[in-house]
């Protein structure tokens, strides 16, 4: 398939294959990629803050045979967070055996399988034990799906139209990484975002949602591989790509690619997104230091010395990305102690420690607080300034995957099944 083409000149390519492009005048010919209220199309949802639309009120309580509305295992195993659109519910699973990755859809009120695709088949990377092939959360605009997956020598994002056809395929960057790719896909206007940041050398590619050409590509200024996705957002009164990693947390203008500021921190390898405000990006990571930091992001060059607003200590979160909401900012460390901050300070106002696992980040939703653990278990708590009791639930394996949460259901992908969690009338 078109893959295999691609990814046979990719062996040994040289950084020269991949130089930086300035965009070509006219390239936004496109609608924006639009979403519906009952749509969550891309990783963190319509809003990209992993907020849940209002009046919906999922349920406080699950488990095996209690409000569990419908539940499927798909073949192979993947991480990637599910994107909804429509009726339908688009997820990827990857079969390292077979070395394929496809693209499921599936009924978002049944759970069947109305169409899968195979967007990838052929050498495997090497892959960090609790990383999968299928990692990386897709992408819907309203009209395609978009797949990024990583081969042995590169990353790949492939278009998928809704009804599962192959529209294109297009080599992002060469990649080479100890850990394995994990970062999902943005947009902006006609483009489709994404970076690639490993060891064969650090880049932002945006690429045109039609025809898979590219718009821009740049050189991230990044000194070591990180793992996580790209945010677009309005913020500080300019539309911005943010980004954390590489020993730093960026802003780039999404019309060009070019680096607008940069702040050291919060650590060398990252894998969360930020959460945004108005003015503010917040900003968590990594190894080896870990820290939570909100940096101003109205600046331009490095604002290291004059736009770090706060900076907490080192028990924040390496992968789980935290979430702000009405001015608080809710964030479980992957050892499980999940705290609130005020945003403005970054004072803790309550800690509760789960004493668990965690890759999956927590969302908000009807006021509260969900967030899941990698043995299976999911908590539920009153969102606000005061800590609440916690509401425990379990499930029969873990999630690493960050859950969706739509319409008064939770959609989420465990280590064994899909599940969609409601209540029952």
């Amino acid at each position: 398939m078109a893959v295999g083409c691609l990814l046979s000149g990719v062996a040994g390519a040289q950084e020269a294959g991949f130089p930086d492009l300035a965009p070509k005048a006219g390239w936004d010919t496109l609608p924006p990629a639009k979403a519906d209220v009952r749509d969550w199309p891309c990783w963190r949802g319509p809003r990209r803050d992993n907020v849940a639309p209002d009046g919906q009120v999922p349920p406080m309580a699950w488990g095996a045979g209690s409000n569990i509305l419908w539940q499927v295992r798909l073949p192979g195993v993947g991480h990637s967070s599910p994107c909804v659109v429509g009726d339908s519910l688009y997820i990827t699973s990857g079969e390292h055996a077979k070395g394929t990755v496809n693209l499921f859809c599936l009924a978002r009120n049944t759970g069947r399988t109305l169409w899968q695709t195979e967007v990838y088949r052929g050498p495997v990377a090497k892959l960090h034990a609790d990383n999968s092939l299928a990692s990386a959360t897709p992408a819907c605009d309203g009209e395609r799906i978009f797949v990024p997956v990583q081969s042995d020598q590169a990353v790949v994002l492939t278009a998928v139209s809704m009804a599962g056809k192959v529209l294109w395929s297009r080599v992002a960057a060469p990649y080479r990484s100890i850990q394995g790719y994990s970062a999902s896909p943005c947009f902006y206007k006609s483009a489709v975002i994404m970076p690639v940041e490993g060891a064969q050398g650090c880049r932002m590619v945006a690429l045109h949602r039609a025809t898979g050409e590219v718009v821009w590509r740049t050189t991230l200024r990044t000194v070591k591989e990180s793992y996580a996705s790209a945010l677009v957002a309005r913020v500080a009164g300019r539309d911005q790509v943010l980004l954390i990693g590489g020993e730093s947390t960026r802003g780039y203008d999404p019309e060009n690619g070019a680096l607008l500021w940069e702040c050291e921190g919060p650590s060398t390898y990252c894998g969360a997104t930020p959460a945004v405000g108005h003015d503010t990006v917040y900003a968590t990571g990594g190894w080896p230091k870990r820290a939570l930091m909100a940096i101003r992001a109205d600046g331009k060059g490095g604002v290291t010395k004059s736009h770090v607003t706060w900076a907490s200590d080192a028990k924040a979160g390496y992968v789980p990305s935290p979430v702000l909401h009405e001015g608080l900012l809710y964030a479980v460390n992957d050892q499980g102690l999940m705290r609130c901050y005020d945003a403005s300070g970054g004072s803790v106002l309550w800690a509760v420690d789960f004493k668990a696992p965690f890759y999956s980040s927590p969302l908000v939703a009807a006021g509260r607080v969900y967030a899941f653990d990698r043995t299976g278990k999911g908590y539920v708590m009153r969102a606000g300034r005061t800590a609440a009791p916690v509401v425990t639930n379990a499930l029969p394996s873990g999630a690493f995957a960050t859950p969706v949460i739509l319409e008064g259901r939770i959609y989420l992908r465990t280590l064994g099944d899909v599940y969609c969690v409601g209540e029952k009338p």
